[in-house]
């Protein structure tokens, strides 16, 4: 049996992309002191995701590449991994991404977002490609909002490739006289974290997906069982970290594993 603690980081928007960065270290270390061995953000956390109709400044590869350094400092300090919602630019061109840093502080690699949601695309390209990453005998993969909701193949190539966790960073807010959810999957809410717990039951692995704390959200941060039930979940809008123990045994991939393109 091989049990590892996952903390899913459901904290408020950033004030500033410094606050960013000061409320990342600050959850991650408060993660490693609950013994946590990995920390998930929501989507492009550092500097904060940029919603539709606003206007926000360019991307800084400059403050990004400062963020992340001061941000793989406290994770080497505190050993813990951190999958880091953000953002960058690839051959000039901007993506939604999450960077991977190691216990010890080094960067693993990024995972960038593959399939963009119709709002993102006038700001961001698409990425490609998938990868599975470590952390002691913890493997997880990445898929990362829009993606993860509407695209099975997002999740199963992961759990194919033997990830026991893949992690949903992503960003949802509440819409003007939207549903305002307190029970996780409530009947009367969106499809979305409905298409949670179908994602983990359909690959037989873990999905920890993880949401900013805002008022009336529709999804909240939550781990889904391979079964396809919900393990914990976040109460709506409340501020902190969800700490979960995963049993990695139980994430076995069968269903990912059995799948033929049709």
């Amino acid at each position: 049996m091989s049990i590892a603690r996952i903390a899913l980081a459901n904290l408020r928007y950033p004030a500033t992309p410094d606050d960013s960065v000061t409320l990342a270290q600050a959850a991650l270390a408060d993660a490693a002191r609950r013994g946590a061995s990995v920390i998930c953000f929501p989507e492009v956390y550092v500097p904060g995701y940029r919603k539709p109709g606003e206007t926000y400044p360019p991307i800084d590869m400059s403050f990004l590449e400062r963020a992340w350094e001061a941000i793989a400092h406290s994770a080497r300090e505190a050993n813990i991994t951190v999958v880091l919602g953000t953002e960058r630019i690839v051959d000039g061109e901007a993506r939604i991404t999450t960077l991977i840093i190691n216990a010890d502080g080094r960067h693993a690699g990024f995972q960038d977002k593959v399939q963009l949601d119709p709002t993102e695309e006038s700001i961001y390209l698409p990425g490609a490609g998938r990868r599975v990453f470590e952390s002691g005998a913890l493997r997880f993969g990445v898929s990362i909002c829009h993606e993860g909701f509407r695209y099975p193949e997002t999740v199963r190539w992961p759990a194919r490739n033997g990830a026991h966790v893949v992690f949903h960073p992503h960003f949802s807010w509440a819409e003007a006289d939207s549903f305002r959810p307190t029970t996780f999957a409530d009947a009367r809410n969106t499809f979305h974290e409905k298409a949670v717990l179908c994602r983990a039951a359909e690959n037989t692995c873990f999905v920890a997906s993880v949401n900013y704390a805002t008022d009336g959200s529709p999804t909240t941060s939550a781990v889904a069982r391979p079964d396809g039930s919900v393990l914990a979940w976040q109460p709506y809008g409340e501020e902190g970290l969800l700490i979960v123990d995963v049993e990695t045994s139980e994430a076995t991939g069968l269903l990912a594993s059995r799948h033929r393109p049709t």
